[in-house]
């Protein structure tokens, strides 16, 4: 079972997700924690989140969806989107602190922070028709406004991967820093926020969610078609392929 490590560390609360088999994959009882860690971080300039060593965050766990059960799998959906919008409404700026591959609704919860620094092993890119799923919560309309549509059609559609650099370039992240620079660049920006009124800073940051407010009805129409295409063939196919490494075979278009 993972977890997810709470650390107060200066101005900033440090949110990490633990569940190295999975590459830090969370399940609704790790997004659950997250939601409470940021909630609760009412006394920090700044949130920062993270993954233990190994990886960022590969979203949701794909061993349920293998064999999915319909309240398992409402569970799992429904607490990514309660962790994406704890990022977007809580009053203090979030950093997604990217030290791996950031995959599916790892992606997504990069979009969903307010600011990113890259380390410079640090992979991006969306799963869902790789894997029996699609990426309704940020990739297929948020992503958009960051960094164009047809980028945004390019990852979410193609499952393609991108290095750092390349996430810097489209504009998923703000810098890219060696690996072994990642922590301090991002405490230096903790320490940027600090100096800064945090009233205003709420203010603009709640200004800055029209988009992403404005995509919000998207975000549950696309998790009702999930949770309808629950128990699927592409569904199984692909999660089954995703955990025996191997290609999967779906079955034609009707």
């Amino acid at each position: 079972m993972g977890q997810v490590h709470v650390e107060q560390r200066g101005d900033a609360t440090w949110i990490t997700f633990d569940a190295p088999e999975r590459r830090n994959a969370f399940d609704p009882e790790m997004s659950a924690m997250a939601v409470e860690a940021i909630e609760a971080s009412t006394s920090s300039r700044a949130v920062v989140i993270t993954g233990a060593p190994g990886g960022f965050c590969a979203g949701g766990a794909l061993n349920m969806l293998g064999t999915p059960s319909m309240t398992d799998m409402r569970g799992l959906y429904r607490g990514s989107l309660r962790l994406f919008d704890a990022v977007r409404q809580c009053p203090r700026p979030v950093i997604a602190a990217v030290n791996g591959a950031a995959a599916g609704g790892g992606n997504e919860l990069v979009i969903a922070c307010d600011l990113a620094v890259a380390g410079e092993s640090a992979t991006f890119g969306q799963t869902g028709p790789r894997v029996g799923s699609s990426p309704v919560t940020g990739a297929t309309n948020v992503l958009g406004i960051q960094i164009g549509e047809k980028r945004a059609k390019e990852m979410a559609m193609l499952c393609r991967r991108y290095t750092a650099e390349q996430a810097l370039e489209l504009g998923l992240v703000n810098q890219v820093v060696p690996d072994h620079q990642l922590v301090a660049t991002v405490d230096g920006m903790v320490e940027e926020l600090a100096r800064l009124s945090p009233r205003y800073l709420e203010i603009t940051k709640v200004s800055s969610n029209v988009w992403w407010n404005a995509a919000r009805d998207s975000f549950s129409t696309g998790l009702g078609m999930l949770v309808q295409a629950i128990g699927s063939d592409d569904m199984v196919e692909g999660a089954t392929a995703f955990l025996e490494k191997r290609r999967p075979e779906f079955p034609k278009p009707e």
